[in-house]
């Protein structure tokens, strides 16, 4: 309370009782015990009244004491049940959790994680993918302001993500691995990885890259096949021993038929074997009846060039070729698509032969476009002419029709330098990105599409994709997201298949251990996004011929089915909207795959190497009886005392407002019992 608010409390106090006095005790008539308590009460109501006018602030400090957390993290994957450690890994949890010494000293919070990492203790075991990096990582983020010691349990086998023993350097939280799994080392030979192309073309060959590891001290000879169906396509006699124990076999496979081909890569177990899950890998191949190829074409250099081409050829079916706008001239029927990256007086006999042909085409405006030369030779729009830049931002247009975009975030990402000034359209056009600054749309559009006489085009009003392909890598630590986009736009506008108000994204296979995600996007008759729908997929096994209908669900500008975690087979489906007589069908293959059962034992180095680099201290399953005197007696784990500071103005004190009706009450009843009123 400062100063100034103390004194006008006295003199709040002075005025109450200066008035008081003048009410009851100057020249007053009445008895003199009555009237010291008339001015009394009256002091009260004025000086309340008058306390309530200044409202002074106090401060109200709360002091508790807050426990330690003790954070209890299971790994959920496939690979504990693999290795028979489902029951130790239970027992172990709940012993934990009933520890009265343990539950007197923490807070103890449970967290189970895979792929993903969550807030419960209802284990199953039942995932195909681990990520241990991004729980540890989750989990730092969680208690970086609290002390909340980790205890890990897990085989320390991990399916993707990060390398978590060298992650972990600079926790601030100590880890405690609990170490589950087999220890003994047992002779095995495994499939370490096989290194296959998505795609293959048709009569040509395609690489396979196998990597055979054997763990043990005899010599072994045994063979490598790969079957198709139940036919051997590659046989081959591998030989291991201790020293040399593993090897690389590169062969090729022909492509003799369009859609996917299935295989099967086997090594022949040994007889001592433990784990023969390991021993085989099921790939499979889509073979395509050609190539789409683009011409990139440009007068100067350029970093989104090699951007472009790099999103573009991340997809083996497309292929790029970055070329002058003479040269082309001779090889325009070779391309599906060209790309126009700033156009300028050169361009125009290249778009003299463009119009001739009726091709598809994207281009690309940047600050170097002639933009008098693109007027004067397009017709589908017109771009204002001011000598001015700008930079602009770009945000997802929910509503655009022709394929589904998923949102990369692309309101994070850096603007793209562009010509100020709008552009007109003599066309329809579908906005992919619209324009903003500081956040603010000016309803100008950024990227679009259009369709005139049976031809696509593309048209991007900015410069410097390039930095968009690199925030998109910092985003989502991959360059997957933002290729997948580009990629799209590309396989659109290199087609010339009509739009369809029923849009479906999938792949033709997917391995066991993926995610099987079916995205959908349902237009209305004027082309705009129907978030009201209710679409369901109707999804058959084409072998076992089981039948089950699914409810997509909305998310974001697109339907979506999670068929993650379907048995491996062929399937056929239909997605079909209620109320709408509008469907379409597809097909994939699930293949047989389960990563976490071919890990054999518990990695003990990492784990043992992740509780040295955190500071703690790794326990196997087997020999956890010191880790609860060591929880408890470690120093590093001690309650805080925190104390919390609270203002309160006297206004919100509700009892002074009782004092001050319990005053004036008392005044009235003593003065009418009395007579006096």
């Amino acid at each position: 309370m400062s100063s100034e608010t103390l004194l006008y409390i006295i003199l709040s106090g002075i005025l109450a009782l200066l008035v008081a006095l003048f009410q009851y005790s100057y020249k007053s008539k009445q008895n003199s015990n009555l009237s010291l308590i008339f001015t009394f009460l009256r002091f009260l109501t004025i000086f309340s009244i008058l306390l309530l006018l200044i409202n002074p602030k106090f401060d109200q400090v709360k002091v508790y004491t807050e426990k330690p957390n003790l954070v209890l993290a299971i790994d959920n994957s496939n690979s504990i049940e693999h290795l028979n450690q489902k029951e130790n890994a239970l027992e172990f949890l709940k012993s934990i959790q009933s520890n009265s010494e343990l539950a007197e000293k923490f807070d103890i919070d449970v967290f189970k994680f895979d792929a993903e990492i969550s807030n419960s203790d209802t284990i199953q075991f039942n995932s195909k993918e681990t990520d241990i990096s991004n729980a540890l990582n989750q989990l730092s983020e969680i208690y970086k302001n609290d002390v909340a010691p980790i205890v890990l349990i897990s085989d320390g086998n991990q399916s993707f993500g990060n390398d978590y023993s060298v992650l972990n350097k600079n926790y601030k939280q100590p880890i405690y691995p609990i170490i589950l799994g087999d220890t003994v080392t047992h002779t095995d030979l495994k499939i370490q990885q096989l290194n296959v192309n998505k795609y293959a073309f048709l009569k040509n060959k395609f690489p396979v890259e196998a990597i055979l590891v054997y763990q043990g001290n005899k010599e072994v000879n045994t063979k490598f096949t790969i079957n198709q169906g139940n036919r051997t396509v590659f046989s081959k006699t591998v030989q291991f021993s201790k020293t040399k124990n593993s090897t690389i076999l590169n062969l090729t496979l022909p492509a003799n038929r369009v859609g996917v081909s299935s295989y099967s890569a086997n090594i022949e177990p040994l007889q001592s074997e433990k784990n023969t899950i390991n021993n085989s890998q099921n790939f499979a191949v889509e073979v395509i009846d050609q190539k789409t190829k683009m011409a990139l074409v440009s007068d100067f250099p350029h970093p989104d060039l090699g951007a472009l081409k790099k999103s573009i050829e991340s997809n083996e079916q497309r292929s790029v070729e970055i070329i002058d706008p003479y040269t082309i001239l001779n090889q325009i029927n070779d391309f599906q698509l060209v790309i126009l990256h700033q156009p300028n007086i050169k361009f125009k006999s290249l778009y003299d032969v463009l119009k001739t042909e009726n091709k598809n085409k994207f281009t690309i405006i940047g600050t170097k476009t002639d933009l008098s030369f693109l007027n004067n030779n397009v017709t589908e729009f017109q771009h204002d002419i001011t000598n001015q830049t700008e930079d602009f931002q770009p945000k997802l247009n929910l509503n655009y029709a022709p394929f589904i975009v998923d949102d990369i975030n692309f309101e994070t990402f850096p603007p793209l330098k562009s010509n100020f000034g709008d552009v007109k359209f003599n066309v329809p056009f579908e906005t992919i990105l619209e324009k903003t600054v500081l956040g603010i749309s000016n309803n100008q559009p950024l990227l679009v599409t259009f369709e005139v006489n049976s031809r696509r085009e593309g048209l991007l009003l900015g410069e410097n994709m390039w930095q968009w392909r690199a925030q998109s890598f910092l985003n989502e630590k991959s360059f997957n997201p933002f290729d997948d986009f580009i990629g799209k736009l590309i396989q659109y506008l290199a087609s010339s298949k009509r739009k369809s108000r029923l849009n479906i994204d999938y792949e033709s296979f997917y391995t066991g251990s993926t995610n099987i995600i079916i995205k959908a996007q349902l237009f209305d008759k004027n082309y705009e996004f129907d978030a009201r729908q209710s679409l369901e997929l109707v999804l058959v096994n084409s072998i076992l011929k089981e039948k089950r209908t699914i409810p997509f669900v909305l998310k974001n500008n697109n339907y979506q089915v999670d068929l993650s975690g379907i048995e491996a087979s062929t399937y056929n489906f239909t997605v079909r909207a209620k109320g709408e007589s509008i469907s379409k069908s597809g097909n994939f293959e699930v293949l047989e795959y389960n990563i976490e059962q071919q890990f054999l034992n518990a990695d003990v180095t990492k784990l043992q190497q992740l509780a040295t680099n955190t500071s703690g201290k790794s326990y196997f399953i087997g020999n956890t009886s010191n880790l609860v005197t060591d929880l408890i007696n470690d120093k590093r784990f001690k309650p805080i005392q925190k104390s919390h500071k609270n203002t309160i103005p006297l206004i919100d004190w509700k009892y002074l407002l009782g004092l001050i009706v319990l005053t004036l009450s008392a005044e009235w009843f003593l003065r009418k019992y009395n007579g006096l009123i």
